[in-house]
């Protein structure tokens, strides 16, 4: 999981990792997250978000927060989402968090195969890369326990959508109740053209 690092720290250089979590919900939104790993303290068990169990996910969470050298974690909301699509989104996204980590490495490990155009002298796109990579897999872990937090927050607001369980994610359930009650103020309206078009087909 170090193999994308150890060049970089065998230089003298830093490097963080990137990748975001919630690029499919139908609701809330997207959320990255950049992180720069000790070179001197690494932290085990780390791995892609969607492999761990959430309390191995929440405990790494805490960890990574204690023991990186830096981190930052950011939203683009599904406002942002409609207006310039997913994609750009999803970059508006790292580009926060990598700002929010307040320092500027040498090189980003990026998960997926584009470059969503950081402020970085080098970067490099992984594909696969939060179960390749451990700064990516530790900001996999601090997106998606991030995101998910934040959803059942939403819950409380709307809670006829049981945000909680699906996290917004396009299950049968999630999208019976958009059929039936229609859209919350945090659902993707662009998400949801199918399913409303659908609704209105039926009646």
């Amino acid at each position: 999981m170090y193999s994308y690092e150890k060049p970089y720290w065998e230089a003298g250089r830093t490097v963080c990792g990137i990748d975001e979590a919630g690029r499919g919900p139908l609701a809330g939104p997207v959320c990255a997250a950049a992180v720069i790993l000790d070179p001197n303290d690494p932290i085990e068990g780390l791995n892609d978000s969607k492999k761990l169990t959430e309390k191995k996910r929440e405990f790494l969470f805490e960890e990574i927060k204690k023991r990186a050298l830096a981190y930052g974690i950011a939203f683009a909301d599904e406002k942002e989402i409609d207006e310039i699509n997913i994609l750009r989104a999803t970059y508006l996204a790292m580009n926060r968090a990598y700002e929010g980590m307040g320092v500027s490495p040498d090189a980003a490990l990026v998960d997926g195969n584009r470059d969503p155009g950081l402020p970085c002298g080098e970067t490099q796109c992984i594909v696969k890369g939060d179960a390749k990579s451990a700064s990516i897999a530790a900001a996999s872990i601090l997106a998606k326990v991030t995101r998910d937090r934040y959803m059942v927050e939403l819950a409380k607001k709307y809670p006829e959508y049981l945000f909680e369980v699906h996290k917004g994610y396009p299950t049968k359930k999630h999208t019976e109740v958009i059929l039936e009650i229609g859209p919350s103020p945090v659902h993707r309206r662009s998400f949801l053209k199918k399913i409303l078009a659908k609704k209105n087909d039926e009646r």
